[in-house]
């Protein structure tokens, strides 16, 4: 019986999380990220944004596509400092999944690090329960934030090898 109920809850009251995971790639000496984040949440915000309340973010037509959007909407959310200095997001792509879409964003020559301070503000200025959760792999070790529009940006700190 509680099982239903709390289905019935999480259908009448949507859960907005986006989950990020970033991956140090030694060999190619590259931090790997991976944004999952809810498709008509992401169209929502990108609407507010472009002030266009007909957009289609998978078909958004006038010489526009979703990875134009998209990769614009990231730019202005997500920062990223590795020791203390900011670096550039190279926006890959995406692919859909169910009701998600799936970014792809690397960071180029990063050897070894210390420290990665996240600001992820995606959908933060649409739902105010956003919740962005954050995974960092780093020689083996994860750490996990959880930022919101409460706190938009937090570091995670690795021993030096």
């Amino acid at each position: 019986m509680m099982s239903l109920l709390f289905s019935l809850v999480l259908w009448f009251h949507p859960i907005h999380l986006s989950i990020t995971e970033i991956d140090h790639n030694e060999k190619s000496k590259a931090l790997q990220m991976t944004m999952r984040i809810f498709i008509d949440d992401l169209e929502l915000s990108i609407r507010k944004k472009v002030n266009e309340e007909e957009l289609d973010l998978l078909e958004p037509g006038g010489g526009r596509t979703t990875d134009n959007l998209v990769k614009e909407y990231l730019a202005e959310n997500v920062k990223l400092k590795v020791d203390k200095k900011s670096v550039k997001l190279n926006y890959i792509g995406h692919e859909i999944e169910g009701p998600a879409i799936i970014c792809y964003v690397e960071i180029g020559n990063i050897k070894k690090f210390s420290t990665i301070e996240v600001t992820n503000r995606v959908i933060l200025e649409t739902h105010d329960d956003q919740s962005n959760l954050v995974n960092v792999n780093y020689h083996d070790k994860v750490k996990s934030i959880r930022l919101t529009n409460d706190q938009p940006t937090a570091s995670v700190t690795f021993a030096t090898k």
